[in-house]
């Protein structure tokens, strides 16, 4: 399976490391589930719900880590979007990278895609 993505503040993944694991961002704690996008889904999560904003990191999860928590269900316009019912485990963070605006979009890492 691929990889599947977050993007959040860079004061929340220090957060979670000093926690030693990702319970979620606000939305994701408001929902009860953290909220993941593939790769074919995250310019849009990021033009949708961070455009302008500096600070953010972008960290990779290679969705078989996730077992039975890892649930994918119909989201925007009817896609299937990765939601993880549990915390994250940081050791099963693959890769975690700045996701630096440059003024119209996110500058992605080339991992993500790859």
């Amino acid at each position: 399976m691929p990889n599947i993505f977050k993007i959040v503040d860079s004061e929340v993944l220090a957060e979670a490391r000093e926690a030693g694991h990702f319970s979620g961002a606000g939305i994701d704690l408001q929902d009860g589930y953290i909220h993941f996008s593939t790769a074919a889904q995250v310019r849009e999560t990021a033009r949708l719900h961070f455009a302008g904003r500096d600070g953010l990191v972008i960290f990779a999860v290679p969705s078989e880590r996730l077992g039975d928590a890892l649930k994918w269900e119909a989201s925007r316009g009817g896609q299937l979007f990765p939601h993880l019912y549990d915390v994250l485990q940081l050791a099963d963070i693959a890769w975690d990278k700045p996701l630096p605006w440059n003024g119209v979009a996110h500058d992605f890492p080339p991992e993500v895609f790859a």
